[in-house]
């Protein structure tokens, strides 16, 4: 439906607060979805063979840090920050605390840290976020700190 994402109405700058927080629902990752990422996108051992990945620094199988990257983009696109206009990335920092393992089930939770109105183009705002990604035991496996281009009302 227009206007809405996940089945939250669609929220422009003026709409946003800081410390307004979002939740995800949920994505639970197996085996099969991280070997076929690191298969196209991290080739590395440690995410394509079991017995590698015991012999490794992780003591398992575990998911590239950039397939929980893109797990945490499904989940902040289909239910967790419904931003008019999509989400805009403008630059953040990105961290990886903990591995996401095979059988994780990953919800994101974001926070609005920051809103600056822009001078310049009176139409738009940068967003300050985190968002951390957060496992079934509720470890954090990623925390993303970014700047998002967010629209104003018209």
């Amino acid at each position: 439906m227009a206007g809405e994402i996940g089945g939250k109405a669609l929220l422009y700058l003026d709409d946003l607060q800081v410390g307004q927080r979002f939740t995800s629902k949920t994505h639970r990752v197996d085996e099969a979805q991280i070997k076929a990422f690191a298969s196209q996108f991290d080739p590395q051992p440690f995410h394509l063979d079991e017995n590698a990945a015991k012999a490794s620094l992780f003591s398992g199988l575990v998911a590239s840090g950039w397939h929980t990257a893109a797990m945490t983009m499904r989940l902040l696109v289909e239910t967790g920050l419904p931003l008019a206009g999509g989400l805009i990335g403008a630059g953040g920092e990105l961290s990886w605390p903990r591995p996401t393992r095979p059988g994780d089930i990953l919800r994101v939770e974001s926070e609005v840290q920051e809103i600056i109105p822009s001078r310049s183009r009176p139409d738009r705002g940068v967003v300050a976020l985190r968002m951390v990604t957060l496992n079934q035991r509720d470890e954090e496996v990623q925390i993303f700190v970014a700047k998002l281009v967010v629209p104003r009302r018209t």
